[in-house]
């Protein structure tokens, strides 16, 4: 397989790319013995392309992805083959272009929350993800020969001190950037960064498929149990490290304290898939340092995010300096 990754990203809104990206899913869809019924519903982001499309046997989530994100199609396809019963195995995936045709996925894990504000939800989601990490181990070297995103703790290190080497990015001295003082307090933290990417390299764990936005709004809870979708962040990297979205953002919606024993036992019941191997004292440090660390990658992602010429895309760069910012606001573990 080939992905797009380094390529400029297709003008989605000229005439010539519609037609043959509706070609593409025409195709797809009447080898599955479907057709489309109604109008395209669209959403573009400058990091993808969503069309929902009507058919006569439900609604279909076509996706195309940026270059910095391409490797989404790749990313999905791995997935359905390794845990099938975890994400919605797609109809059809061009991994070259960074396309994607899925099915429907039923009511998210945000529907179900609306109704019954019941933290125990996300008790029982937690593990089929850690999971879908665990079965996915394997494929680890696979995953990024194929452009899936390297961030293993090994590597953390050299790609915070390259991202400090893009002013741009980080506008520095700019509006909704980063000050002065702030990149040179970053600066002077990369040698205190790299030794807690060791120690959590030394403790054993191993990198897998990592999420980077598992929020209530990326998994589906349906009849047949939570499977876990739109992987645009995702990289190769210490698992744990999904903990620093998933629980902020339970935190922010529950209006919870940091500290809050509900935080605690959703920390826990996610860990649980690993204490066949690891005792709790090693997997609650483990899980202090990703969280501590994944300030790095979460600017990493949103930077390959907007890499584009998309003018959109202004409307999110305060994200790759503000997830780094963090990093300094963060208590090391």
């Amino acid at each position: 397989m080939t992905t797009i990754a380094g390529k400029r990203a297709p003008d989605w809104s000229g005439e010539q790319w519609q037609a043959q990206a509706r070609s593409w899913v025409d195709e797809q869809l009447s080898r599955a013995g479907r057709r489309v019924t109604g109008p395209v519903e669209p959403r573009v982001r400058p990091w993808s392309l969503v069309w929902r499309l009507p058919t006569d046997d439900g609604p279909v989530w076509f996706k195309a992805n940026n270059p910095g994100t391409a490797h989404e199609a790749v990313l999905i396809e791995a997935l359905a083959r390794l845990t099938p019963e975890r994400v919605l195995p797609p109809i059809a995936v061009d991994p070259a272009r960074g396309w994607s045709l899925l099915p429907d996925g039923g009511e998210s894990l945000r529907d179900v929350l609306g109704r019954d504000p019941d933290l125990a939800h996300w008790e029982r989601a937690l593990p089929g993800y850690a999971a879908l990490q665990r079965a996915t181990v394997p494929q680890v070297d696979a995953l990024i020969a194929l452009g899936v995103p390297d961030h293993r703790p090994e590597v953390l290190p050299g790609l915070f001190a390259e991202l400090l080497d893009d002013r741009g990015s980080l506008r520095i001295g700019g509006e909704g950037g980063l000050t002065p003082e702030v990149y040179e307090r970053l600066r002077a933290e990369l040698p205190a960064y790299a030794d807690r990417c060791r120690r959590l390299a030394d403790l054993g764990i191993p990198a897998t498929v990592q999420h980077d936005d598992l929020h209530d709004g990326n998994v589906f809870a349906g009849p047949t149990g939570y499977r876990y979708f739109d992987w645009g962040d995702a990289s190769v990297a210490h698992p744990f490290g999904t903990l620093l979205v998933t629980l902020r953002s339970i935190r922010y919606a529950e209006s919870l304290r940091a500290d809050d024993a509900a935080l605690a036992r959703l920390r826990d019941a996610y860990l649980e898939a690993w204490t066949d191997r690891y005792d709790r004292a090693t997997l609650v440090e483990a899980a202090n340092l990703a969280i501590n660390l994944g300030a790095v990658s979460r600017s990493l992602s949103w930077r390959r995010a907007l890499d584009t010429t998309d003018p959109s895309r202004d409307e999110y760069a305060e994200a790759v300096p503000g997830w780094l910012e963090e990093l300094l606001e963060a208590e090391p573990a």
